[in-house]
């Protein structure tokens, strides 16, 4: 049999990660077997082991993947400034609560397909996520305090924080009750998406 290159083992563990990323997202990571996860990949179930020690090390890594990309569009945005979208954050708002980021729950932000799994698995998972969400924290009171001083007046640090926890938890609990009803109540499921885009920023 040939021998795999260097390129192709990163390849192979980059597809797993993909997979993985996709599949914890929409089913939760108990759900997903490991047999699953690689024939997803276009992989054998054997050669997991040649790339993770366990299902709960792939976790860790998906979920930190899954936040630096998510982080990475918040900064992409924030670095854009206000354009014909609204300020940084009314795109942010907007782009979250979208019915296009609820109908791909194996996509987007890991903030609210991985909310739950978080909880329950270990702690290098939990920090992972916790991470996370300082990330999207920081980033957020950041912004708080340059539109304010855009404005010639000055935001404490502490409110600034205090802006970002509260944002950050309306736009993950709405998009997860949003998605929780959205197939038997797709009216209640715009309305709380709408009304979210409309109030976040208050």
């Amino acid at each position: 049999m040939p021998r795999i290159t260097k390129e192709d083992k990163a390849r192979n563990r980059e597809n797993i990660l993909e997979a993985a990323g996709r599949m914890f997202r929409s089913q939760g990571i108990d759900a997903v077997g490991i047999a699953e996860l690689m024939k997803e990949a276009g992989l054998t179930h054997g050669g997991f082991y040649n790339h993770f020690a366990s299902k709960s090390d792939l976790a860790v890594e998906v979920c930190g993947a899954s936040f630096a990309a998510s982080l990475g569009v918040l900064a992409r945005t924030i670095e854009d400034g206000p354009g014909q979208g609204g300020s940084p954050l009314e795109r942010v708002v907007s782009g979250y609560l979208s019915t296009a980021h609820r109908d791909a729950p194996d996509g987007g932000c890991p903030s609210a397909s991985l909310v739950t799994d978080a909880g329950r698995h270990s702690e290098a998972v939990q920090s992972t996520y916790a991470e996370g969400v300082e990330g999207y924290l920081t980033g957020f009171a950041a912004e708080f305090v340059r539109e304010t001083e855009d404005k010639g007046q000055e935001l404490d640090p502490d409110e600034a924080r205090h802006r970002a926890i509260r944002l950050l938890s309306e736009m993950v609990g709405a998009l997860m009750l949003a998605r929780a009803v959205c197939h038997v109540e797709p009216e209640l499921s715009d309305e709380i998406l709408r009304t979210g885009r409309s109030h976040a920023l208050d």
